[in-house]
């Protein structure tokens, strides 16, 4: 793994603290808010971070365009949002955490997502 992580998010807020727990994790963030820099930015890149909840993009289109890429996907997006949450892992998300497991564990989880090996079939 080269180190960089694409962080996918819309929200300021959520990026800064997304992109913080890699960092944190000893990864490189690389921001994006856009399906269209997502797909310029995860070439070459071996995992991307994905809030699901933006209205700027489509969140499981992001996951399909970054697995197609070859990244290894983490999404992040509301606990009680159960649809998303299946329609995200079909389409390739290793996980798909509630902000709140990020917000309170954000660096700890993302380090032992990077650290595990990729799901298989995902």
């Amino acid at each position: 793994m080269n180190g960089r992580v694409i962080v996918l998010a819309q929200d300021l807020i959520w990026s800064d603290r997304l992109a913080r727990a890699v960092e944190a994790a000893g990864g490189k963030p690389i921001r994006v808010a856009s399906l269209e820099r997502l797909a310029a930015a995860v070439v070459g890149t071996d995992a991307a971070i994905i809030d699901l909840t933006a209205l700027a993009y489509d969140g499981v289109a992001a996951i399909e365009t970054a697995r197609a890429a070859g990244a290894r996907v983490l999404a992040v997006g509301q606990h009680d949002d159960h649809k998303l949450r299946k329609r995200a892992l079909a389409a390739g998300a290793d996980r798909v955490y509630a902000y709140r497991k990020l917000f309170e564990d954000g660096p700890a989880t993302v380090a032992a997502w990077l650290g595990s090996p990729a799901a298989i079939g995902s």
